[in-house]
């Protein structure tokens, strides 16, 4: 995606209906030993790197749960867009871990550093209207009987971006992303 010229927005959607990504597999997790686990969040960590630096806008569809590194993902995006019903959190504290895949850099980017600790620290999960009411997804619509509204509404706003001079569009994300590491 980063070399192909054609592409100009990447949305992020599940084919699941009622969840975007429940974060990782905590079972298989817990057979792993400590290399083995410092690999895995390595690994997940530069993923959502890689997203994040992708050169054109990325969209996350927020139909369902958000979980984890789920919400680590949506995180990674430049905009999301939840489902009113949509269930969100950096949930691993109630597991007894932490945010390993920028969760705790980018969620205080996005709401706060008050904010994000109350998130963190408590574990809560919040629904897309929290989340709209304090900066987390950029749109929350009602749910449909699809179970696709929040993709719909990130498809319309992706459709609203491709009429737009596409090297001005990623120079403004270029722009805009160092401009918040000064």
């Amino acid at each position: 995606l980063r070399f192909d010229e054609q592409v100009r927005v990447v949305l992020f959607k599940s084919a699941v209906k009622g969840v975007f990504c429940a974060g990782a597999d905590l079972k298989e997790r817990a057979k792993m030993d400590d290399a083995e686990v410092g690999e895995f969040v390595r690994r997940l960590r530069n993923l959502m790197d890689e997203i994040a630096a992708l050169p054109v806008p990325t969209i996350a569809a927020i139909d369902g749960y958000a979980l984890g590194g789920g919400l680590e993902l949506a995180l990674a995006c430049d905009l999301r867009v939840a489902a009113s019903s949509a269930k969100m959190g950096l949930i691993e504290t109630t597991r007894g871990l932490l945010p390993g895949a920028g969760g705790t850099q980018r969620l205080p980017r996005c709401v706060g550093i008050g904010l994000a600790k109350e998130l963190i620290f408590t574990g809560r999960q919040i629904d897309g209207e929290q989340a709209f009411s304090m900066g987390l997804v950029n749109h929350s619509v009602p749910q449909n009987s699809e179970g696709d509204a929040a993709y719909q509404r990130a498809l319309t706003l992706a459709k609203e971006i491709l009429p737009q001079a596409p090297f001005a569009v990623k120079m403004g994300k270029l722009a805009i992303n160092r401009g918040m590491e000064v």
